[in-house]
């Protein structure tokens, strides 16, 4: 007997998320086992007060050119369900004649999605729930890089091109803010920036390492030294020895899933840059923080990452019609050449809640720089960026 789909958005948005939404519902309009397909508007919150859209009957040629497009085509939410939340939410999917569930999202999202396959096995329920991994910090476990990941990536490539071409004619010392909590793979990707062996960024601090404003303010003047200018890529995430984020001095505002609210605003680069300001002689210092930028950009998302998106999403269907009751979807980098990934589900504990990290082998010693084995696992990802030339 046919069953309906419902599925949903979750999180920060993406230059792909949507691709996996169309992806899934594509792929269900073929299944024999699956009815109507549903999107529910702002993730859980559109299930509980029962706002959905039917995607069936949208064609296939509208929901191709929303795959093309950025952010969260059924808008978003930051949300983590209590019980109370997830005895509706049966009653509402049970209403709809719901047995697929899918939730595109990181790991907060992830969570969510365990919570309600949970309270559906103490239900008894047959409702399969499937995770479709989706973020742009590159920090799900189980996965070696995430939908979302390699398009912000490019993004952030693309801008530190620019802004070292810009510190190049005017000099001095520039520090952008790039997004990532706890893993550091977003502003790592600001060294694809690099062309010339004196092209920024020429430093870059990540949250896997404490952060020292002394060691700061000394690797800053010595660059500048060197070069006459500084370029920096610095995370919101990065913390001191004691495990404190720095831009957590600046906001005391969390989410419903505990996490500090580290984007949004100016301070952390502001701070930066006045402490460079006071402690050496640089005249002149800027900041810019990226925030929101990445995450939603028209017109540059990585090819790679609109192929995988999709993908993630045609593969969470067929593992839950063929058979699977739960799971979160992973990529999976195969050792072959060239690159070639495969999409394995995996439990959902594992993917929940917790993230990864950047590797060691990705970080230079000193904490300040990545290694040449984080340009081979990024670049593949990111695909080919502009070439520039100078003559300075």
């Amino acid at each position: 007997m046919k069953t309906n789909m419902l599925i949903a958005q979750s999180g920060g948005p993406t230059m792909v998320i949507n691709q996996s939404l169309v992806g899934a519902a594509l792929t269900a309009r073929t299944s024999k086992a699956i009815g109507t397909v549903l999107g529910a508007k702002h993730g859980i919150q559109g299930i509980l007060d029962r706002d959905f859209i039917n995607l069936s009957k949208i064609s296939q040629s509208q929901l191709k050119t929303v795959a093309q497009t950025p952010s969260s085509a059924l808008g978003s939410v930051r949300r983590k369900p209590t019980t109370d939340d997830c005895n509706a939410i049966f009653e509402v999917l049970a209403e709809q004649n719901v047995g697929y569930f899918f939730y595109i999202g990181g790991n907060d999202s992830a969570e969510t999605v365990h919570i309600i396959h949970e309270a559906a096995r103490k239900a008894k329920s047959p409702l399969r729930c499937f995770h479709i991994p989706k973020t742009i910090d590159n920090d799900l476990r189980e996965n070696d890089h995430t939908p979302g990941f390699a398009s912000a990536a490019r993004f952030v490539a693309c801008a530190f091109i620019g802004d070292d071409l810009d510190s190049r004619a005017l000099g001095g010392v520039k520090i952008n803010i790039v997004m990532g909590r706890h893993a550091g793979f977003l502003t790592a990707a600001s060294a694809l920036a690099r062309q010339e062996p004196d092209d920024g960024p020429h430093l870059i601090y990540l949250p896997e390492r404490p952060f020292s404003i002394e060691s700061f303010t000394t690797d800053v003047q010595a660059t500048y030294q060197k070069y006459g200018r500084c370029v920096i890529a610095v995370s919101e995430g990065i913390a001191d020895a004691s495990g404190e984020a720095i831009a957590a001095r600046f906001s005391k505002e969390v989410d419903s899933h505990g996490n500090q609210q580290l984007s949004g605003t100016g301070s952390l680069g502001d701070f930066l840059a006045n402490e460079i300001k006071a402690r050496t002689n640089i005249g002149r210092v800027r900041a810019d923080t990226f925030g929101y930028l990445q995450r939603s950009f028209p017109g540059i998302a990585s090819k790679i990452d609109q192929q995988e998106a999709y993908r993630a999403g045609e593969a969470a269907v067929k593992a839950a019609v063929n058979g699977l009751t739960s799971g979160s979807i992973a990529i999976r980098r195969q050792k072959s050449e060239p690159y070639t990934v495969s999409f394995e589900p995996v439990a959902l504990r594992k993917v929940a809640r917790e993230t990864r990290h950047m590797p060691a082998s990705f970080i230079n010693k000193a904490g300040n720089n990545i290694t040449k084995a984080f340009i081979r696992y990024a670049a593949p990802l990111v695909g080919p960026l502009p070439k520039t030339a100078h003559l300075l």
